[in-house]
């Protein structure tokens, strides 16, 4: 059993954006995208994400331009996201207890 702590939504999120290299005006849009339109990330959000998935080994930085940045998803970056895709969809199979429950 995996002892890491969940992820946050906005951590969840990011990894799903960088499936493709990106930079953050275009994470923002992909994140949006991703979410249906549920989630709209702020920079300073996004950037603090950023800053402590680089630190984690999640997601480096690929390119700069000036001012603009863009993140790949690293292996381990890969294996975190994985990792918490399992995690959420046992939770959501153990909520199947509610919809019996409703049956009953």
């Amino acid at each position: 059993m995996d002892t890491r702590s969940p992820m946050t939504e906005a951590m969840f999120y990011v990894l799903l954006a960088l499936q493709k290299p990106a930079h953050g005006y275009g994470m923002m849009q992909r994140i949006r995208d991703i979410s249906g339109g549920r989630l709209n990330m702020g920079p300073g959000t996004l950037y603090g994400v950023l800053t402590r998935m680089h630190k984690e080994g999640w997601i480096f930085l690929e390119a700069q331009e000036g001012r603009k940045k863009t993140y790949r998803i690293t292996p381990a970056g890969e294996a975190a996201l994985s990792g918490e895709y399992e995690r959420l969809k046992r939770m959501v199979e153990d909520g199947r207890i509610l919809e019996e429950e409703k049956e009953s």
